[in-house]
């Protein structure tokens, strides 16, 4: 960061998470964290398989903000795994153990080992609204055109 400000988020780290490297980002300019498998061992996903992997930590997020679970584009592009929920959303007032559902949408099996980089998490500002029923909805140029409509005449 050059010179801003850094948001301080409290993180405990869980048992199957000790030992492990904490939640990082790897370059100066990275937006997202890198989360890593707090596994025994080795955890092999099948094609078309989905697991439920702990990152071995909790987090404190202050009241505004919001983590989302990102997928990592090299294990898309070189295996198809992906963050089935993708993005995830961990809630401010959420305690408990941050974990990444992991889909394997590849052709092959996935194994992934202890201490492997699975996800990004990246902590964003958010704002609740309050909806207000309305009988009509101002216009806009773009109007209801949607799924494919922009950009085409």
């Amino acid at each position: 960061m050059t010179g801003e400000a850094t948001l301080r988020v409290a993180v405990q780290v869980q048992p199957e998470g000790e030992g492990l490297e904490p939640p990082s980002y790897a370059t100066g300019g990275s937006a997202g964290m890198d989360l890593r498998a707090a596994i025994d061992d080795e955890l092999t996903i099948p094609p078309g398989g989905r697991e439920l992997v702990s990152c071995g930590i909790r987090i404190a997020l202050p009241d505004g903000y919001e983590a989302q679970v990102r997928p990592r584009s090299g294990l898309a592009l070189r295996h198809g795994v992906t963050v089935l929920n993708a993005p995830g959303t961990i809630d401010s007032d959420y305690r408990g153990t941050v974990a990444v559902i992991l889909a394997n949408l590849g052709e092959q099996p996935f194994v992934l080992r202890r201490g492997d980089r699975i996800a990004q998490m990246v902590v964003a500002p958010v704002i609740q609204v309050e909806l207000v029923q309305v009988e009509e909805l101002e216009e806009s140029a773009r109007g209801e055109g949607g799924f494919g409509h922009t950009g085409r005449s």
